[in-house]
């Protein structure tokens, strides 16, 4: 394995550790559970051998599920699981992350490594990187920032014009992925983080056309075509550009099939490790890449809307969102691929 991506691998970790989780092994246990189908899963998994080594590491596809779920029950509150999969562990209908939740333990999740391609790995390991100043200073202000009464709007000019997406009536009270869990009842989540996300308080209150540069296609890895435009009327999709790639199109059509194709979550990235040179294969981590982001389709569980039944909504479409200026009322707090704050 590639010794200076494990060593920047272990010292991200350890400050995982350290400043998010806050993880004390000489107060609490680990618990890690790993698979070996993938080498970055084996390099994340060296990491943390190196920065808990006092943990116990358990080989899932070699382990019974049974002893695996023994081995959960077997912890305290406080103690650590973490779990590094190439996909998604399943143990049947048994629910890992919620049961752990419920258990008060603390998680830390990287999963779906598979799609995350060799030459990419320095970028995954990279946005790992805790840094407390930045994600501790920006999480809160874009959330207050987010939180006000303000129109919301995201505007873009190029050569077919100028095009502006426009929110009234305010948007829903910022939630943040930023590593810090003070006061959460849950601590910990998937890794990488960066991220605070929002939505319109009625989500039929959008309105314009917006440009997007990437999106998550129906295997959820990520298209980056030539950038195409998108028409939103009251909350739905309703058109985009001629060169709006097929795949785009079968992704609005499977989810007119079966519910609406609605804009629901409305995201900022914080993670600086990625960009639109610096991208990830798989949407989970991506979608934490500074910008904004959307999503097609009814499901968003972190928000109860009229008319949507949280169980029954199946899809959740990310797009990547070109954007010259984003605003809220009158105040701008995104320009020029960077997040404006005033000193």
């Amino acid at each position: 394995m590639p010794e200076d991506l494990i060593a920047v691998a272990t010292t991200n970790v350890q400050d995982i550790l350290k400043y998010s989780i806050k993880f004390d092994p000489k107060i609490n246990q680990a618990l890690v559970v790993f698979d070996t189908q993938n080498q970055l899963t084996e390099i994340i998994t060296e990491a943390y051998r190196r920065a808990i080594p006092e943990a116990t590491f358990v080989d899932f596809d070699n382990t019974d599920k049974q002893e695996i779920i023994r081995l959960f029950d077997s912890l305290s509150p406080q103690d650590l699981v973490v779990l590094i999969q190439t996909g998604s562990f399943r143990l049947d209908e048994f629910r890992i992350r919620i049961h752990l939740f419920n258990n008060k333990l603390k998680v830390i999740e990287h999963l779906h490594l598979y799609r995350n391609l060799p030459p990419t790995w320095p970028i995954y390991i990279n946005s790992l990187a805790y840094d407390q100043n930045w994600y501790g200073q920006m999480g809160p202000w874009l959330s207050q920032k987010l939180a006000s009464h303000g129109d919301f709007k995201i505007k873009v000019d190029n050569q077919t014009g100028s095009f502006e997406l426009k929110v009234t009536g305010g948007l829903e009270q910022p939630k943040l992925n930023t590593g810090d869990y003070s006061g959460m009842e849950n601590v910990g989540g998937t890794f990488p983080i960066g991220e605070v996300f929002t939505e319109a308080r009625v989500l039929e209150n959008m309105n314009g056309s917006f440009w997007v540069y990437a999106f998550a296609d129906s295997n959820f890895e990520i298209m980056m075509p030539e950038a195409f435009r998108v028409d939103i009327t009251y909350g739905l999709v309703t058109g985009w550009s001629e060169n709006a790639p097929q795949e785009f199109v079968q992704v609005i059509e499977n989810i007119r099939a079966q519910e609406r194709a609605i804009v629901r979550e409305i995201g900022f990235g914080l993670n600086q490790a990625m960009s639109r040179e610096l991208v990830l294969g798989d949407i989970t981590a991506f979608e934490r890449i500074v910008g904004i982001h959307l999503s097609l389709g009814e499901k968003h569980s972190v928000y109860k809307k009229p008319g949507i039944v949280t169980h029954k909504a199946r899809f959740h479409v990310d797009l990547f969102l070109l954007t010259d200026k984003v605003s809220i009322g009158d105040e701008v707090i995104f320009e020029d691929g960077r997040y404006v704050m005033a000193v």
